[in-house]
């Protein structure tokens, strides 16, 4: 039986097998770049809230994409994440995030915090899946600048006890020196 466009019934599976074939493509690309994805509860979220957390995720270069579960198994699958897809139930959001791995933790633990909305069900930091609990300590955590200066500090204190030492050592040695010669000139 011909639509009003010409088409049949039968060109509409057709169509929408493509349709979710392509947006398996593009979510499997999108998990094989993340280096992070924060699976959420969206419901109660009205569109306007929905469009605010984009915006706010945008800013920090994550993207939030709202998938059906199979499509977002079958991608996780594809791409290589398989131990994924048992986050993946019920009516879920995904914040993916491609630079830093806490941004999209700390966001929306923000988000949940400030509006009791959005709750995070589970989350895949680097390959490793986490439940709730796991993202919010990573969302916890300081920022990279932050770590990368207390571990350079951590470094620093064993080198500068160790050039202090040193000095020391030297010191001694050039005054047991300066005394040496000092016998050796009154002998």
């Amino acid at each position: 039986m011909a639509g009003s466009n010409g088409s049949t019934n039968a060109d509409r599976p057709m169509r929408a097998g493509a349709r979710k074939v392509a947006q398996v493509g593009e979510l499997t690309q999108k998990l094989g770049r993340a280096t992070s994805a924060i699976v959420t509860d969206y419901r109660g979220l009205t569109v306007e809230q929905l469009e605010e957390l984009r915006g706010q995720l945008r800013e920090r270069e994550i993207e939030y994409v709202v998938v059906k579960n199979t499509l977002a198994r079958r991608a996780a699958e594809a791409a290589g994440i398989g131990q994924f897809t048992a986050a993946l139930v019920g009516p879920v959001g995904l914040a993916i995030g491609y630079g830093d791995l806490a941004a999209p933790a700390k966001v929306l633990s923000d988000y949940f915090r400030i509006n009791r909305r959005l709750p995070v069900v589970a989350g895949l930091v680097e390959g490793r899946v986490l439940d709730a609990d796991g993202v919010k300590a990573v969302a916890d955590l300081p920022p990279r600048e932050v770590l990368q200066s207390q571990l350079a500090g951590t470094l620093q204190l064993p080198l500068t006890s160790l050039a202090g030492a040193l000095q020391s050592l030297l010191s001694q040695f050039a005054g047991a020196l300066e005394s040496r010669r000092e016998q050796l000139e009154a002998a």
